[in-house]
């Protein structure tokens, strides 16, 4: 009885270090893909802040909230298993959906372009496309939805290049990657946008408060009595940094909703120019690889770094031009495109009336 129980009990050990060691191979490899796709990752975090612009403050959370919940569902529940499933069924698809992807992004980053140079001329496009909401809860509906469907490409890519750093194995194994993958980069890009839209008030509030160990640590009743000696001390340091944070966020968001609008001009073109390649069509990325070894050879102590700039400008470029052809692509489309929508939603009407 004795022996038997031993002999449970080593059982018990040996797949407990067999799923502790499962456990590390996937953090392992988690960290591995998601350092690959920290490129993508910066751009989502730059690319998600504008589509907050024009809210009250109060709804901020609410709605980064509401797109992060988006976010996950796209990476859980539509990418992971079409990724798995087209990397086994149809790898040959992978770039063209991505491509379709990219030339979205492209397309978004460009009328954003758009909008900033000639506001009237893309004011009246988008409402060609698609008339705002004026209603408050429609509008911020709106927005979300839109945050929610450019977090779909970004969060396609970042899946694509972690499935590419996965090194062979089982199923079960990339799909715990992968989904390791999607949800600390998912915390870690809204939680980031958290923090940067609320720094304005959070600032506010240092700026305000004389008492702030006080009203931090909840000590004594901030509003009574005279400021202790530690409160004085720290206050001369944090309300500074609130006037700073009130006045500089502003300017700080405004640079990060340009940084978004180069980002996805950036991953878009290059998406683009990658897919490219692997059709055939290598003229685009050659001269672009030229031009980066000519200016890298000014200064080959900078070499790396030049190339890198000068690849990501290139395919900035190349994705704005590219979005800048399809916008009136779609200008054109978009009655013909808004009639096949109401024909395919006409069948579902008359099925539930």
């Amino acid at each position: 009885m004795a022996s038997g129980l031993l002999a449970l009990l080593d059982d018990v050990v040996a797949l407990a270090k067999v799923a502790a060691a499962s456990v590390d191979d996937v953090a392992a490899q988690a960290a591995k893909a998601g350092a690959k796709a920290a490129g993508v990752v910066v751009d989502d975090a730059a690319v998600t802040p504008r589509f907050l612009v024009g809210f009250a403050a109060q709804r901020e959370l609410a709605i980064i909230w509401k797109i992060a919940l988006g976010s996950v569902k796209n990476k859980l529940v539509f990418l992971l298993p079409a990724a798995l499933f087209l990397n086994w069924a149809a790898p040959w698809s992978v770039t063209p959906l991505l491509m379709i992807g990219g030339a979205y992004l492209c397309y978004e980053g460009a009328e954003k372009l758009y909008a900033a140079i000639a506001p009237h001329g893309a004011h009246e496009h988008e409402d060609h496309i698609a008339p705002s909401a004026v209603a408050p809860d429609a509008l911020e509906a709106q927005k979300v939805a839109s945050a929610i469907r450019t977090d779909f490409i970004l969060s396609a890519e970042i899946m694509a290049i972690t499935l590419a750093a996965i090194p062979p194995g089982s199923v079960a194994m990339q799909a715990a990657v992968l989904a390791s993958v999607a949800i600390g980069i998912t915390i870690i890009v809204y939680g980031a946008v958290a923090l940067i839209v609320k720094a304005d008030d959070v600032g506010l509030a240092l700026a305000a408060s004389d008492r702030p160990i006080a009203s931090v640590f909840g000590l004594r009743d901030p509003g009574v009595g005279a400021p202790s000696g530690p409160d004085k001390a720290l206050a001369r340091l944090t309300r500074p940094l609130g006037r700073g944070l009130v006045i500089g966020m502003p300017y700080f968001l405004s640079l990060l909703s340009a940084v978004g609008v180069v980002a996805m001009a950036w991953v878009g073109g290059g998406i683009l120019l990658h897919g490219l390649h692997e059709f055939g069509l290598h003229a685009p990325g050659h001269v672009i690889e030229v031009v980066a070894a000519s200016v890298a050879q000014m200064a080959p102590g900078m070499a790396g770094v030049l190339n890198w700039i000068i690849n990501a400008v290139a395919a900035a470029l190349f994705g704005l031009g590219f979005g800048a052809v399809m916008i009136p692509i779609v200008h054109l489309a978009a009655p013909h495109t808004r009639a096949l929508s109401g024909w395919l939603r006409g069948p579902k009407a008359s099925l539930s009336s």
